[in-house]
């Protein structure tokens, strides 16, 4: 198992032990790197708080000390020096389902970063953030240290009181959204481009949440991007970098920056949430094995405190458990294609009896059993139809439940049958908040490795494993050693047997020429809108086809061509999206699904199941027609 998945029980110290005497950067660094980064000739007073700690080789970014000659002074509010530092629009920086997303280089153009930033101050109600606090974290990728400062300096002008931010700028995505909310802060950004490759030459990503810890809704994301073409001014504090190794308060007149663990409060919150003294009790035994591949991503700041450290797993247990800025040269998107070292131990002829991955910002999830993948799809469903029997924090059973719109019908019946109200959302975690904040939904899930609740408002990917080692810790409590236990494969099975399977697919074409991606979806909009109940397609019969549209229940709202559908008498459903989770061309994704209640049939694999349903597609689509595509990129 070593050797197929470079398994490490090494662990970055300086990620998780409390690190040492906070110091104020005063060196520069050249200005031609941050150009709109402008120091101050006389710097604020500064009072500095000091954790012990051991020392830390990790590096510091620094900030230029020379005034920009065209900057002006506007204000010293308790003795800080804020600059206005003259900028103009910028081109494409409207955000996607999850925040704006570029490559690298892109947010390394002068001011491309700042102006965003400043336009998300230009967008928000002062009262929600004058003097207040703010969370900041990422997934520790590539430029994510020099991006906290450039934050932080413009947090700072705009008139926030306080940022919190991760150690070495990492704090997972759920972290920040647990962060927000039990610190009762106005909200928070997160530096991550997900799933997609970290690095000098790929992806890096910005987005904010609210106080809720919810990601901000189209409403405001709108104005952002709206003030992007208007913004003419960046406020900028002269401040010097904070040194982010060091756990701390240092403050700036009346300004400060803690740096926090970024562990505590997120391991504090999941003690509630679950028993971890009945998951102890699974991964302390000798009959059963146990492995969580980190992916070299920001949950390798998580793991080993949570699974080894609180619940006893094998420190061995931990596969790529450092987080690096390019999450070691891989892909940290937990699929069957990116996650392949992790699948292949798991099929192998000793394979563990459970494994999980989870993405570059700890979002997203993926099951595993001995030689068994349960989808995502299938993974929500049965969270919620075991979550008050495994799960302390849904004793009284879940509120309600929902999943995005092109997600399998697999948790619909669970609902049905324990008479909770069901959602149908558009693709984006956002939408779920609103439910959640109006008491209507506890458990949600999405097709793209996306599992949650409402403890947080994102989606949380260390939540599921959890959920899922609290179903087979229940399920197998009362096992004695040597007694056949309940596994993966068992509990999903047994879910078939109750519920029926919906056999579900998705093909990712990614980086598609952009061109092509967008006709494809005109014509098949085309189609829709001539398409009529009773048309044959092949051997199936078609219900309806649209362009899904949302009504918000809570506040009203309306989310328009949300991915076209096209769902057969059958039940059977064919959609196409084009996904706004990348960074650069576009990604076309195909969602295919098919409802079988003979148990007879349950074991059938699902491509060989959905083959005829996937022809229709690509023949419905023309899509090696519009992008020259003969293969996807990933099949899940």
């Amino acid at each position: 198992m070593a050797s197929a998945l470079s398994l490490s029980s090494s662990f970055k110290p300086a990620l998780l032990t409390t690190t040492g005497n906070a110091t104020l950067a005063n060196t520069t660094r050249s200005s031609s790197f941050f150009p709109y980064l402008v120091g101050s000739p006389s710097l604020p007073s500064v009072v500095t708080l000091k954790v012990p700690r051991r020392p830390s080789s990790a590096p510091v970014v620094r900030a230029s000390s020379s005034s920009s000659p065209s900057s002006t002074a506007v204000a010293e509010p308790e003795g800080i020096k804020i600059t206005s530092v003259p900028t103009k629009p910028i081109e494409g920086q409207k955000t996607g389902t999850s925040g704006l997303r570029k490559k690298v280089k892109v947010f390394m153009q002068e001011n491309y970063l700042a102006n965003w930033i400043q336009a998300l101050f230009n967008s928000l109600p002062p009262e929600d953030f004058k003097n207040g606090v703010l969370v900041l974290g990422g997934d520790g990728r590539f430029f994510n240290r020099e991006a906290s400062q450039i934050i932080i300096k413009i947090a700072a002008g705009n008139g926030v009181g306080k940022i919190l931010v991760g150690r070495e700028g990492i704090v997972s995505t759920p972290a920040v959204s647990a962060v927000i909310r039990k610190r009762r802060a106005n909200g928070g950004f997160i530096m991550s481009a997900s799933h997609n490759p970290g690095g000098p030459e790929y992806d890096w990503g910005i987005k904010f949440n609210y106080n809720s810890g919810q990601p901000a809704p189209e409403s405001i994301t709108d104005k952002i991007y709206g003030n992007t073409l208007s913004i003419s001014e960046i406020k900028m504090a002269e401040i010097p970098d904070v040194d982010l190794t060091c756990l701390g308060v240092t403050a700036y007149g009346n300004f400060s920056v803690e740096v926090i663990d970024p562990v505590s409060d997120y391991l504090d919150l999941m003690k509630n949430v679950f028993d971890f003294q009945l998951i102890r009790n699974l991964l302390c035994r000798s009959d059963f094995r146990f492995i969580f591949d980190a992916m070299h991503a920001v949950t390798a700041a998580y793991a080993k405190p949570i699974f080894v450290d609180m619940l006893g797993a094998n420190p061995d247990s931990i596969a790529n458990g450092v987080p690096l800025e390019d999450f070691g040269h891989g892909h940290p998107d937990p699929n069957l294609t990116y996650a392949k070292d992790l699948v292949d131990v798991m099929y192998s002829e000793n394979g563990p009896d459970f494994g999980a991955a989870s993405d570059g910002d700890g979002d997203r999830n993926m099951i595993l059993g001995r030689s068994f993948f349960v989808t995502p799809s299938d993974s929500v469903a049965i969270i919620a139809a075991n979550a008050q029997a495994a799960i302390p924090y849904f004793r009284n059973g879940p509120k309600g439940l929902a999943r995005s719109m092109p997600t399998s019908g697999a948790l619909d019946r669970v609902a049905e049958k324990l008479n909770l109200p069901f959602f149908e959302v558009p693709t984006g975690w956002k939408f779920f908040g609103n439910l959640m904040d109006a008491g209507k939904l506890s458990i949600c899930g999405e097709e793209s490795f996306g599992t949650g609740s409402d403890h947080i408002r994102e989606k949380d990917g260390i939540w599921a494993v959890l959920a899922w080692l609290s179903i087979l810790a229940h399920r197998n409590k009362d096992k004695k050693v040597g007694e056949k236990l309940v596994y993966v494969s068992d509990v999903v099975k047994e879910h078939w047997a109750t519920y029926g399977r919906n056999f579900f697919s998705r093909y990712d074409y990614e980086e598609c020429e952009s061109e092509g991606a967008n006709k494809m979806i005109g014509y098949l909009r085309d189609l829709v809108s001539k398409s009529k109940a009773g048309e044959k397609y092949g051997n199936y019969v078609l219900r309806f086809a649209d362009d899904f549209n949302y009504t918000d229940p809570v506040d009203g709202s309306i989310a328009t061509k949300q991915g076209i559908r096209f769902v057969f008498t059958d039940g059977s459903r064919i959609i196409f999206r084009l996904s706004g989770t990348g960074s650069a061309g576009a990604t076309i994704r195909i969602y295919v699904e098919q409802f079988e209640p003979d148990v007879s049939k349950h074991d059938m694999d699902a491509q060989m199941a959905l083959k005829p349903l996937i022809d229709l597609a690509l023949s419905i689509s023309k899509l090696k027609e519009f992008t020259g595509r003969e293969k996807p990129t990933v099949i899940t």
